[in-house]
């Protein structure tokens, strides 16, 4: 039982500032800021963050900050298409 309440708590714990930093991201583009919002992004990603995943293939579509760049965007999109993220299935999809 301690284990499950340790681990819970330590779960807790990584899930905040991840969140923060993915709020960061969702704020930096709002401003225009693509340097903070692709560093936030990719760090999230790069953990497996489906979200984070589905905003980066967004800003390589869309030309945010970085070159436009289909491949890129449609790796991103896949990474977090294969596990489960609706709107990366969309965007995967609207981009074949």
């Amino acid at each position: 039982m301690r284990f499950v309440i340790v681990a819970l708590f330590l779960l807790a714990g990584v899930a905040t500032p991840a969140f923060a930093d993915f709020q960061s991201g969702v704020e930096a583009v709002k401003r225009g800021d693509y340097a903070t919002a692709l560093r936030e992004f990719r760090a999230l990603a790069d953990q497996g963050d489906t979200s984070a995943q589905t905003n980066l293939g967004l800003m390589y579509s869309k030309g945010w900050g970085v070159p436009p760049d289909d491949a890129q965007a449609a790796k991103w999109y896949m990474l977090a298409a294969e596990r489960g993220q609706p709107t990366a299935q969309n965007n995967l999809g609207r981009s074949i």
